[in-house]
């Protein structure tokens, strides 16, 4: 049997990306209890947060390039095998350099699927339903991160820290052996490419993907920092119970999330503009200035309700931006760098973004409060916001034809 139709495959991807971001966020659910009996600072579990990151962009580069060249099913599948064996390994974990290293397994599985799941998504989906199908995709980053914060809270509350990962990694693996009886989709027509230090030159010089991953960068770093401290901040700061600030954290990402990707894939096939790369961020633009003040308001807030009302309108301009973004990345390059331009992407936003927030903000967190770490977060946003607005704006040659020319 091989599952052929478009649909399921896109449902097969989103669900694996689901679990993706499950394993990821789990660490962050039960971070406050891993700093407790790993006796870590909070730049020590800042790093722990983003060690992932370290094999992700240490490896997309080289994934992207083969992905360009070669058939895509095989090395999806190796990489959904190894971030969920990591996953699960991380629970048996007793030190800071060895949580370290599982945590860096993760992230060079993860870097497979993120590079190239993407670019079957956009051989399978309809011209006009790009931004769609990937805001379908992509609901999977707050669904999954939601997941995360509410399996990690309510297993660790339960059951301890450890078995939250044991479980996170189950999933992973089951999917991995659906996604084998997929047909991988014929490549569109495009230039022969063999991806090297000349063609991330390339992509460099095109205006719209550059400023497209100069805000995806000061984004990411923003949406990272709120991730890896916001169950500790409502535990420290606000004073709640873990589980039961992991339980809102995660169940007001979900909704945000769900509604948000919804809307944003929706506006980003109708966005007027000269072109779709160009109105896509447009799009981002917008709605990450609106989600400026609401971030700010979180960090004035005195009271759980408060904080929840604030995030909850942050998240949902925020998300709103997942699919646009996307396409605009996708859609700003020629066919044929595609999987090399979301490697790059990925290697960028990561390296400068949230690689470095969660162990900037525990370092200013030990010396001062994380209040005031947390409050690099909405300038990070308005950053993005900025970059993103002047990366939309028409040029002449983007009148005259594609974003990449």
């Amino acid at each position: 049997m091989q599952i052929t139709r478009p649909y399921l495959i896109l449902a097969l991807l989103t669900g694996i990306n689901l679990v993706n971001y499950l394993d990821r966020y789990v660490i962050a659910a039960v971070g406050p209890k891993v700093q407790e009996e790993l006796a870590l600072s909070d730049f020590q579990f800042g790093l722990i947060v983003n060690a992932f990151m370290i094999g992700y962009f240490a490896t997309s580069p080289l994934f992207g390039a083969l992905g360009d060249r070669r058939p895509r099913k095989g090395l999806i599948t190796i990489g959904i095998v190894v971030f969920s064996l990591a996953t699960a390994a991380s629970g048996l974990m007793r030190s800071f350099v060895s949580m370290l290293g599982a945590r860096f397994a993760v992230g060079v599985g993860e870097a497979s699927y993120g590079t190239l799941a993407p670019t079957i998504i956009d051989d399978l989906a309809p011209p006009s339903r790009k931004s769609r199908w990937l805001a379908v995709f992509y609901v999977a980053i707050p669904v999954g991160s939601a997941l995360g914060f509410l399996l990690g809270g309510a297993i660790e509350s339960a059951w301890g820290w450890r078995s939250a990962f044991f479980v996170a990694g189950v999933p992973g693996m089951l999917l991995a052996l659906a996604y084998l009886l997929t047909k991988e989709p014929e490549r569109r027509e495009r230039e022969v490419n063999r991806p090297g230090l000349a063609d991330y030159r390339r992509l460099a010089s095109i205006p719209l993907y550059r400023s497209a991953v100069i805000g995806y960068t000061a984004y990411t770093f923003a949406l990272g920092g709120f991730a890896a401290w916001a169950p500790k901040y409502l535990y420290q700061e606000i004073g709640m119970d873990l589980a039961k600030a992991d339980f809102l954290f995660g169940a007001v990402l979900c909704v945000a999330g769900l509604l948000a990707t919804a809307i944003g894939g929706w506006l980003g096939d109708r966005w007027p503009g000269p072109n779709r790369a160009q109105a896509n961020l447009r799009l981002c633009a917008l709605s990450s200035f609106a989600a400026v003040p609401c971030a700010a308001a979180c960090f004035l807030a005195k009271t759980p309700t408060t904080f929840f009302v604030a995030i909850f309108a942050a998240e949902l301009c925020l998300f709103l931006a997942t699919a646009p973004i996307n396409v605009a990345l996708l859609q700003s390059v020629p066919e044929g760098l595609r999987a090399s331009a979301m490697a790059a992407s990925i290697f960028v936003i990561h390296l400068l973004g949230d690689f470095i927030s969660p162990p900037l903000i525990g370092a200013i967190s030990d010396a001062s409060t994380l209040r005031t770490g947390m409050w690099i977060l909405p300038v990070a946003i308005g950053i993005g916001a900025i970059a993103w607005w002047f990366g939309s704006i028409p040029r002449r040659e983007l009148a005259q034809g594609p974003a990449f020319q």
